[in-house]
């Protein structure tokens, strides 16, 4: 399935995502520059080798351009090709932008970088004398979608279905998502560890990751209590410090509309000479 949009309106521009989608494809245009050799120089140098990481191999003399544990982040922004790179940005700009929009700018990315991080340790501890490049923003993103499962459930995503022909349908995100993590669990388990491909378990332990960290980073002023539907529409937000139930003690105090006055107000001294009363020109309210 194939997600194309979300009914899930957001508040605030997603800065931190477009930046994001925008870097990826400005890395990805630089390796299409590259001639196959120094592209595969290119992804060893800047792609996240475990046994590196972990001590297991090492560099020959002036071949490492940069300190290993710096390819937890450079690995997030290479990609294995046009259709890796497009899976990857679509997924982060439908859900990236909610999750962003929760948290803040600061806060996402922090949180996307410490997904990613988590990502790639759930794929390289089985196997911590692995050689083979690990690139992708696949764990970050999949950190993304377990918060957006965490907080958004029953908002509606509607998706394309390949089969033969194209289907459209409308999908709860507790259904796509589910989904989704389902078959990287069942892929991970029916695939070699030590072989290339697809890091099933980077997007499992990305996917772990942001439903466990969601709500570490959030900010406490957001309300998501009312998960959208089809179509959504966020709760007003309470400013902090504010209460929904009314004061009573002055609600006691102002005068019920429905309330008489039991004493009548005083009447003035009628006046010893009668004159002609003229008749009255405006009315008393009580």
């Amino acid at each position: 399935m194939i997600p194309i949009r979300d009914y899930n309106p957001t508040t605030r521009t997603p800065y931190v995502t477009i930046a994001l989608i925008a870097s990826c494809i400005l890395v990805f245009i630089w390796q299409l520059s590259l001639d196959p050799r120094s592209s595969d120089v290119m992804v060893r140098q800047f792609g996240f080798i475990p046994a590196l990481l972990f001590g297991q191999a090492t560099w020959a003399d002036g071949m490492g351009l940069i300190p290993s544990w710096t390819t937890l982040i450079t690995s997030m922004f290479l990609h294995g090709g046009i259709m890796h790179l497009a899976g990857n940005m679509l997924y982060l700009w439908i859900f990236g932008n909610n999750i962003e929009d929760v948290m803040g700018h600061a806060r996402f990315l922090a949180f996307y970088l410490l997904c990613g991080f988590i990502a790639a340790m759930a794929q390289a501890l089985p196997d911590t004398a692995s050689t083979i490049p690990m690139i992708g923003a696949s764990g970050a993103i999949s950190g993304v979608l377990g918060a957006y499962l965490v907080l958004f459930p029953k908002a509606q995503v509607q998706v394309i279905i390949p089969i033969g022909f194209f289907i459209m349908r409308t999908l709860s995100a507790g259904w796509l998502l589910g989904l989704w993590i389902a078959f990287q669990v069942i892929s991970g388990l029916a695939s070699d560890p030590s072989g290339g491909g697809v890091a099933w378990w980077a997007h499992v332990g990305g996917f772990v990751a942001g439903m466990a960290l969601v709500h570490l980073f959030r900010q406490s002023d957001v309300d998501t209590s009312s998960d959208p539907g089809l179509p959504s529409a966020r709760a007003p937000t309470i400013p902090k410090g504010r209460s929904r139930i009314p004061d009573s003690s002055k609600e006691s105090s102002r005068p019920s509309p429905k309330s008489r006055i039991t004493e009548p107000p005083p009447q003035p001294e009628r006046p010893t000479v009668q004159r002609r009363r003229d008749p009255p020109t405006g009315s008393h309210r009580t």
